[in-house]
């Protein structure tokens, strides 16, 4: 399902580029195409995390999502809201909002390094080394 969904937004964001930037012409640097276009391309991105992510679980490398991976989609979540956003169109309440969201995301993201917990390394076979 998920892969659907990156096959999907990879066409999505295909069409655009070429709609946006060949046929109609646009310079990329205005800031409403990079908008569009970046934020199509961070879409990508976060459900190609998301699979990924999903792999380990499905495969049974991994028991559980783990908290940086889902902090990290988080995120890229929250960087994507960033770039696709008028920011002079909106309340700095709703401003202020997602700069708490942000540091607190960050902050977490902090914390479970500072924890010692580190993902596992998978230890190379006597072939191997």
């Amino acid at each position: 399902m998920i892969a659907a969904v990156i096959v999907i937004a990879l066409s999505r964001l295909m069409i655009t580029v070429v709609e946006v930037l060949i046929i109609r012409a646009l310079n990329p640097l205005e800031h409403e195409t990079f908008q569009m276009v970046f934020g199509e391309i961070l879409t990508l991105l976060i459900a190609l995390e998301f699979n990924h992510t999903l792999q380990y679980v499905i495969t049974r490398e991994k028991g559980i999502v783990q908290a940086r991976v889902v902090l990290i989609i988080a995120q890229l979540a929250l960087a994507r809201k960033v770039v696709v956003t008028d920011l002079t169109s909106v309340s700095p309440s709703w401003l202020a909002t997602l700069a708490a969201l942000i540091v607190s995301l960050g902050a977490a993201y902090w914390l479970l390094s500072l924890s010692g917990v580190r993902p596992a390394v998978k230890s190379r076979g006597a072939a191997e080394r």
